[in-house]
């Protein structure tokens, strides 16, 4: 099967699922001539040329080796930075996905590989009766799971290790990002994934306060059905 793209979701919101999905466009760019980032809904922007982005957009676009119109990799963007149905109803909108798996065909067409990235974890509502994860689910791609190591990360990693495949779907790989310095046996609780999550650890990501947004310095190792040769 060829290799189209992957869904990047997390243990939790704050994790670095942004930072790690960077980081996975530059070293899929190594093999692909032409990637690109998706974040089908975003909440939270920020002034950024005279309007309002959403950052993390602004950071996939950066690692992206294509440029596509800013509907197709963030068709959804809203002011508040709350759970998507929260943020949606506020802004008087209703999320639905068809909107997001168009401009997912769209991209398609303008990149070999898409990298999509969800909001929040698994399980973020989008409206009253569909998830980030229902929306995964409609696109099909294996998924790459953002474990941030700290405290309590071994039960969230692994009961969303568990709705994924759950749901269907493959997890093909983890990254462990160290978003608490101070944490605890951290090297213990990663030898307690790899054991118990059945799935490669693609990278290890060493702790960097504040985080930055050039993910280039971050080494991943990708699966090797997602490697192939740069054209």
């Amino acid at each position: 099967m060829v290799f189209e793209g992957c869904f990047v979701t997390g243990t939790d919101t704050g994790v670095g699922k942004t930072l790690v999905s960077a980081a996975l466009l530059h070293t899929l760019a190594r093999h692909h001539a032409r990637v690109v980032g998706m974040k089908p809904v975003a909440a939270g922007l920020v002034p950024h040329a005279g309007g309002w982005v959403a950052e993390d957009a602004l950071a996939l676009r950066a690692a992206s080796s294509v440029r596509v119109p800013p509907e197709l990799d963030c068709p959804v963007a809203l002011p508040d930075p709350l759970s998507p149905h929260l943020a949606a109803r506020r802004a008087g909108r209703l999320l639905d996905l068809a909107p997001m798996l168009d401009a997912y065909r769209q991209l398609r067409t303008l990149a070999d590989v898409a990298l999509v990235e969800g909001a929040g974890g698994w399980r973020v509502p989008l409206n009253d009766r569909q998830t980030l994860a229902d929306l995964a689910v409609a696109l099909g791609l294996p998924v790459v799971l953002v474990v941030g190591l700290r405290l309590g990360c071994l039960n969230h990693a692994l009961l969303t290790a568990e709705a994924i495949r759950r749901d269907g779907l493959t997890l093909a790989g983890w990254v462990a990002n160290s978003v608490d310095p101070d944490m605890a046996c951290r090297d213990e609780n990663i030898d307690t994934l790899r054991e118990r999550l059945g799935a490669p650890l693609l990278g290890v990501v060493p702790w960097q306060a504040p985080p930055g947004p050039d993910a280039r310095h971050i080494a991943l190792q990708l699966p090797q059905a997602w490697q192939g040769p740069q054209s």
